[in-house]
């Protein structure tokens, strides 16, 4: 969390114990009652206290570079009186924009896309998932060099991302020693754990022919 003015804090001091998404788009933050970000946000009184919060996107597997992505989500931020549990203090974030780095480049997201959009339904799942592809399933990840063509030839396989549209492998090593990232989309999104398996096999029965 980034305020406008200098906070004396540390790091730790500015990250939400929870955080959530509301049902206008607006960003929900829990933080204890005695942190520098509520104190800040009281000062400010009927104010909007501008601000900015930082994602950052770490794969839940180990590979170099883990950092998938990262967002900022940056608008205005006032306290929400007695809502929260006894110690802690409700923010809200009203979002003024977004934007987006990641595999596919950075990119702005209006305030009405960010209240649009639907959580992915993997995301619950999506640690697990990976860490047992990685685990039980690296010899079928690896067969996936075939459909990358000659770059991806000799290297280790590592799948580092999944979501309703396909997954994500990082290649590293062969004889250059490059790392890159392949994005393998599935013929149609998926709706739960039924559909991703079903998906995974037609993925893995393109990489063996």
């Amino acid at each position: 969390m980034l305020l406008p003015r200098p906070v004396a804090a540390l790091p730790e001091q500015l990250v939400p114990e929870e955080r959530s998404v509301g049902p206008d788009g607006e960003v929900l933050l829990v933080f204890p009652a005695d942190s520098p970000v509520v104190r800040a946000a009281t000062h400010a009184q009927d104010d909007e206290l501008p601000a900015v919060l930082e994602i950052t996107d770490v794969a839940p597997v180990s590979v170099p570079n883990r950092i998938r992505g990262r967002a900022w989500v940056s608008g205005w931020l006032t306290c929400v009186r007695g809502v929260a549990e006894p110690g802690r203090m409700l923010l809200r974030l009203e979002v003024g924009e977004a934007r987006v780095d990641d595999l596919w480049g950075t990119g702005m997201v209006e305030p009405e896309s960010f209240a649009a959009a639907a959580a992915d339904p993997l995301v619950e799942h999506e640690a697990e998932l990976l860490q047992h592809l990685h685990a039980a399933h690296g010899d079928q990840v690896r067969q996936l060099c075939g459909l990358v063509g000659e770059r991806a030839a000799d290297t280790a396989a590592v799948p580092v991302g999944l979501d309703r549209f396909g997954l994500r492998v990082r290649f590293s090593g062969g004889e250059r020693g490059r790392v890159f990232d392949a994005r393998f989309d599935f013929r149609e999104p998926v709706r739960d754990i039924v559909g991703l398996r079903r998906a995974m096999h037609q993925l893995f029965e393109a990489a063996a022919h």
